[in-house]
């Protein structure tokens, strides 16, 4: 699946695997493409913008941490995160309602 086809939808799904629990950036995005099935292949150029995004918005906390001699940011949801995420699935569910009424095929018209 390509970057674009995510547009509008990522802050979500960040958030979303970040709910679980503190990830680094790499993490992110290896959860990205687990639950996806493989399908969210995003790379860094896309994800690590986005986590400072919503690191400014205050959607996420980051602290630095030095792992095996190398430096990494870990990121935690904020209560106004957790808020976000909330507010952003009950959306996604108002949308795809939305967009199944006007894809299902129309019974009973001739």
């Amino acid at each position: 699946m390509k970057p674009a086809a995510v547009h509008g939808h990522l802050d979500g799904l960040i958030l979303a695997v970040i709910e679980d629990g503190p990830l680094h950036g790499y993490a992110i995005i290896e959860a990205l493409q687990n639950r996806s099935g493989g399908a969210l292949d995003l790379p860094t150029g896309t994800v690590y913008p986005a986590l400072r995004r919503l690191e400014r918005a205050a959607l996420l906390s980051g602290s630095w941490s030095t792992v095996g001699g190398r430096e990494r940011r870990t990121y935690t949801l904020t209560r106004a995160g957790r808020h976000a995420l909330a507010t952003q699935r009950a959306e996604w569910s108002e949308f795809t309602a939305v967009v199944e009424a006007v894809l299902r095929p129309a019974t009973g018209t001739a």
